[in-house]
């Protein structure tokens, strides 16, 4: 029983000098070492190495539960033996050393030790790079309060310097090179020793003078510290944090050890320091963040104030360029007011300018000041490029949230004061070309005007007008700009116009064919057809835009679909479907428009190609509604092709042709269904509305054309809906003569008419038309008001299948006289001779020789437009 109370006693003693303790109770001196009998019941035995990775913060309360588990293997599991059990264990020779943290750690760093060794002796970089950084580690947990190094580690890293210097210097001389594996490690080592033999190198000096003296001499060890009183602040709030007057007195300590002062006088030595480590490995950039925000703070010179800030501004963008995702949104707002406060210190102090070829000012301990004979004070840096960045993170941000949220809206907001920053940027780029002395390129102001411009292009014109507003109400009323003047931002149209003839003046190549289609888009979203047609078609950028990025190719695609769309809101039909042809008969319209990937069903997608493919999609507010494109073409396509396919299955001597392969697939498809229900989305209503034309039932064509929700959307809703329903009424008509032509000897105009509600004027222009065009084998009676069909010799089978053998015949015979003389002579002469055979006859009613339904639409086609888009999909492709 007294052993029991005994080491009771022992177990609510504390073990802070390290002491050894046996198992009865009694104490032995001994240099930090702890031998304890292992007991047999592990459950209630004390767990030695638990805390053996602990960081010296927590070796307090580590000792204290090694002492505690001490004591309990002293009493209760000393208790819990038998008598046999105690002979035999007192026998054995299994004992367990219990070491305290600073032991364990001192032998860690030992074996870390003799570990680079080992690779100095074999030359293994690798295996010394690995070491060296957990010694590092090691080194910062045993270097306490202090920051008293172990001279060991400086022994090891004095050492290790000159043996790198050694194996640089065999590098240079030996021929046969290092393996590449060992050559990184050997030039990561370079700089990890560089760095960290600038911290110890007091130490490292008096090392070198004398090593035995170094390493004999004993390591003064002084007093800690008195703990200082800390103000708690006066808050409900258990978390709140120090205020500035509760901090006073306080300095900064690094992990070091090392105290951190910042003062106006060491600014520029701080930057310096922080400047050198970017870019680099294992560099903490929120870490540099925060103290360039305390230098922000600090800094009380305008030179000072601008050094910070361009650097501030750098790291913070720095945080995103190694990752695929956008940066974070309070950086980029805090950018983007540490470059309006940028903005605003150089227009107080004009002296101070920020330019692109300025020399970089190397000497940190004095602040550059005017020479004489000089106007401006140069700092290195770009402002435009900022105001770049900040817009392509703003866009990488928007492509990251889900458009159909609340948060979308909110990010959308700070496109107004981007805007303003873009604005400003313009205004001080301007003022810097006025300067004799400062050598502005003009690639610079066209590139922040460019970005000015695709901010405004594609937006309406009252948005445009709040923009422009708030932007020279915060510069104020004495500000004027040479490029935009305040009466030019007044219209959204002068001042697109303003921008886009500025870049066509001073700029060529990607930047005036951006600013060129900027244009042709603007015009067309706000109805101005023709001139968006006519600057189209003399740019001839769709010869050459094959040549250009993906990003003028998505622009080019976007302009082409909006003067499609124009041109449908203007009532020109053949127009809008012959422009948008090439971008909805591809069935690639998303991924054309840069509004989402397309799934690629045979072809396996680079994980690089689908990050670049993302990458270039657009933000949601800048989309073009894809059902309503959809819409639109499929529209225009049927009142296109029902009266062609009237006109070719009344008359089979008319060569058949397809104005539209995508149209003509839904509505076979639509055709073969057996039962068709209701419409359900847009293909349906325009499928069905298709039959009914095609059966001479206009009014229920109009209805199912009516019904489609998406013409809600846009601005002139019902003025659409009229347009089609005469559309719908003409087309049906044309589609009647086609189809009963041959039933009737004469027919009436006013009965037509009546039939499809329409004028009789308007009845005898279309069916006049239709005779001129020789579609329509008809004469008009002006007298009577009658159409009078002539009627032809009815063919028969045999007689049919004749004439298309003859013709096939004809092309063949053609096409290898064409095969000859290109071989024999070289010439393409051959292109332009006349058909043979029944080709200059029959060959001109099948569009050879212009009559016929195709010669019709030739005329048609001259007297609208004809977008090729075959540059278009070629640069797609390509």
């Amino acid at each position: 029983m007294s052993k029991f109370f005994r080491g009771g006693e022992e177990s609510s003693s504390e073990s802070d000098s390290g002491d050894e303790v046996s198992i009865n109770g009694s104490e032995e001196s001994s240099d930090d070492e702890q031998q304890v009998k292992k007991p047999q019941n592990k459950f209630l035995a004390g767990n030695d190495d638990s805390d053996d990775d602990s960081d010296e913060s927590e070796e307090e309360s580590e000792e204290e539960s090694d002492s505690d588990d001490d004591a309990g293997k002293g009493g209760a599991g000393y208790f819990l033996k038998d008598a046999s059990s105690e002979s035999e264990d007192s026998d054995d020779d299994k004992r367990s050393a219990v070491k305290s943290a600073k032991d364990k750690r001192a032998e860690e760093l030992d074996a870390s030790i003799k570990q680079i060794e080992n690779g100095q002796k074999n030359g293994d970089w690798t295996l010394i790079s690995a070491e060296f950084d957990k010694l590092s580690r090691q080194v910062e947990r045993l270097q306490g309060p202090r920051g008293k190094a172990p001279k060991t580690w400086i022994r090891t890293i004095a050492e290790l310097e000159d043996f790198m210097n050694e194996a640089l210097a065999k590098a240079k001389v030996t021929p046969k090179k290092m393996n590449a594996t060992q050559a990184r490690a050997l030039n990561a080592m370079k700089q990890k020793i560089k760095k960290t033999n600038k911290s110890y190198q007091k130490d490292i000096d008096a090392y070198r003078a004398d090593k035995d003296d170094f390493m004999e001499s004993s390591e003064e060890e002084a007093p800690a510290p008195a703990p200082t009183k800390v103000k708690i602040p006066k808050s409900s709030d258990p978390i709140a944090q120090p205020t500035e007057e509760d901090m006073e007195g306080f300095t900064e300590v690094t992990q070091g050890g090392r105290t951190v002062k910042y003062t106006p006088e060491s600014i520029l030595k701080h930057l310096r320091a922080i400047l050198d480590t970017r870019g680099k490995k294992n560099t903490d950039r929120s870490e540099q963040i925060g103290v360039l925000e305390k230098l922000h703070a600090t800094a009380n010179t305008p030179y000072q104030q601008i050094r910070v800030l361009l650097t501030l501004i750098s790291s913070r963008f720095d945080l995103a360029s190694g990752s695929s995702g956008a940066m974070p949104v309070e950086h980029w707002k805090s950018a983007e007011k540490e470059l309006s406060t940028l903005f605003n210190i150089l227009e107080q102090n004009k002296e101070y300018v920020v330019v692109e070829n300025a020399e970089e000012w190397e000497d940190d301990e004095k602040v550059p000041v005017l020479q004489p004979g000089e106007k401006h004070i140069k700092v290195a840096g770009s402002l435009v490029s900022f105001v770049e960045r900040l817009d392509d993170e703003l866009g990488r941000s928007l492509q990251s949230i889900d458009p159909h949220t609340s948060e979308y809206i909110e990010r959308l907001q700070d496109e107004g004061s981007l805007y303003n920053i873009i604005f400003r940027g313009l205004l001080y780029t301007e003022s810097l070309r006025k300067e004799e002395d400062l050598d502005v390129s003009q690639d610079t102001v066209n590139r922040i005007v460019m970005r000015r411009l695709e901010h405004v292009y594609f937006k309406p014109a009252q948005v445009i007008k709040v923009f422009e507003d708030n932007c020279w109400k915060a510069v104020g009323s004495d500000v004027e700009s040479d490029i935009t003047g305040r009466a030019a931002s007044a219209d959204a149209t002068n001042l697109v116009g303003t921008l886009c003839n500025y870049l066509f003046i001073h700029s060529d190549g990607i930047i005036r064919a951006r600013a060129m289609l900027c244009q042709v888009y603007f015009l067309a979203l706000h109805n101005e057809y023709y001139k968006a047609r006519d600057m189209m078609l003399m740019s001839h950028l769709q010869e050459n835009i094959p040549n250009f990025d993906v990003q003028s190719q998505i622009l080019y695609n976007r302009t082409l679909v909006q003067v499609g769309l124009c041109a449908f809101r203007k009532g020109l039909v053949y127009d809008a479907q012959n422009t948008l042809q090439e971008i909805c008969g591809s069935g690639r319209q998303k991924e054309l428009l840069a509004q989402g990937v397309m799934m690629q069903r045979f072809n396996q997608v680079s994980p690089e190609q689908e990050r670049l493919e993302k990458s270039r999609q657009l933000p949601f507010h800048m989309h073009i509604n894809l059902e309503l494109l959809e819409c639109v073409y499929l529209a225009c396509s049927m009142l296109l092709e029902i009266p062609l396919l009237a006109q070719t299955g009344s008359s089979p001597d008319v060569k058949k042709r397809v104005i539209s392969k995508t149209y003509r697939r839904m509505l076979e498809y639509h055709e073969r269904q057996i039962f068709t229900g209701p419409p359900e989305n847009t293909r349906d209503h325009v499928m069905q509305a298709s039959k009914a034309l095609a059966a001479g039932e206009w009014k229920k064509s109009t209805t199912f054309i009516h019904n489609i929700k998406i013409w809600d959307l846009m601005a002139n809703t019902e003025d659409i809906k009229t347009m089609l329903s005469k559309q719908i009424q003409e087309e049906g008509l044309r589609t009647y003569l086609f189809t009963y032509a041959p039933f009737y000897d004469t027919l009436s105009v006013e009965t037509l008419g009546t039939m499809f509600e329409l004028e009789p004027t308007k009845v005898s222009a279309i069916i006049s038309k239709m005779i001129s065009h020789e579609e329509l084998s008809a004469s008009l009676d002006q007298v009577t008001s009658n159409v009078i069909f002539r009627k032809g010799v009815e063919l028969s089978r045999l007689q049919s299948l004749a004439l298309t053998l003859s013709d096939k015949a004809s092309s063949l015979i053609e096409t290898n006289e064409r095969t000859l003389e290109q071989r024999t002579q070289g010439s393409s002469n051959a292109f332009d001779r006349p058909g043979r055979g029944r080709g200059g006859g029959r060959g001109g009613a099948r569009g050879r020789g212009g009559g016929g339904r195709g010669g019709g639409n030739t005329q048609r086609q001259a007297g609208g437009t004809q977008f090729t888009g075959g540059a278009l999909g070629a640069a797609v492709r390509g």
